[in-house]
């Protein structure tokens, strides 16, 4: 009975957490008239709302734009950030747990207090509608940093000193040895980054004006609030799928390795 009760539970909040994606998904190929009816089904399912948001703005290119930006973040801060979370791990040198304890301390920073720094800085720099300034601000992630230091403790410094004696830099160190005993550390770094970096509104409209350079969030916002969408929310649902759907693919194909990441780097919530 205990078991019982338990997986109604979860079926319960399974079902609760699915259920607005499903009517999220189901509305946005409804007609206006049914759009916000509260059942998944209809008699007249069309893609006139995915039409109707093509022809209005330049979805393609916002989406080629989020990719860039993400992609390239994302694979920037495994990068640099598994580099700094080694030597915070394997490498002893003075001074190391205080960067250790400053990097953690810059968690606690909301980021809305360095955005006005950072606009600033990337205005100097000639960075505005371009690439460069959605990217560059976000190359390493405290958060990466903190999941790889942790997950790169708990490997044995003999395969270091192995490698060493072998003649492999530290470098070689890890990329051939950390890092393919780390995937499923690497993977939760870049699901987060990715979901964070594709889900940003804010950093983008205040660093891009061109509608060639903007990415699917502003776009999107800016679609719904501008009132090009018509106060349609069947088309508006229709352009947030956009967005949405990328997610869940990536979700869905490493979810494992996503929670085995978790588990084993003690970081939960």
């Amino acid at each position: 009975m205990k078991k019982l009760v338990l997986h109604l539970l979860l079926l319960f909040a399974a079902v609760t957490f699915i259920y607005p994606f499903l009517w999220m998904t189901s509305a946005s190929l409804k007609p206006a008239f049914e759009a916000t009816s509260l059942s998944l089904f209809s008699s007249n399912f069309t893609f006139r709302n995915y039409v109707t948001v093509f022809q209005k703005i330049p979805i393609a290119r916002a989406l080629l734009n989020s990719t860039i930006v993400a992609g390239c973040t994302t694979v920037s801060v495994i990068f640099f950030s598994s580099l700094v979370g080694y030597a915070l791990a394997k490498l002893r040198f003075k001074g190391r747990e205080t960067v250790f304890s400053i990097i953690l301390i810059t968690m606690m920073i909301p980021g809305q207090l360095t955005l006005i720094p950072l606009y600033t800085f990337i205005v100097k720099l000639g960075w505005v509608d371009s690439y460069a300034g959605l990217i560059a601000p976000w190359m390493i992630s405290a958060m990466g940093i903190l999941i790889f230091r942790q997950t790169f403790v708990s490997i044995p410094n003999d395969l270091i000193e192995a490698a060493r004696i072998e003649g492999a830099s530290e470098l070689k160190i890890l990329t051939r040895i950390f890092w393919p005993l780390s995937k499923p550390a690497m993977v939760t770094v870049g699901i987060i980054t990715f979901m964070n970096t594709w889900n940003e509104v804010l950093w983008p409209m205040m660093v891009v004006r061109e509608q060639t350079m903007m990415t699917m969030p502003q776009m999107i916002a800016m679609f719904a609030v501008g009132g090009q969408a018509g106060g349609e929310i069947g088309v508006e649902l229709a352009a947030s799928m956009f967005l949405v759907i990328p997610l869940v693919i990536a979700y869905v194909f490493f979810q494992r390795y996503f929670i085995e990441g978790i588990a084993s780097t003690g970081i939960k919530g």
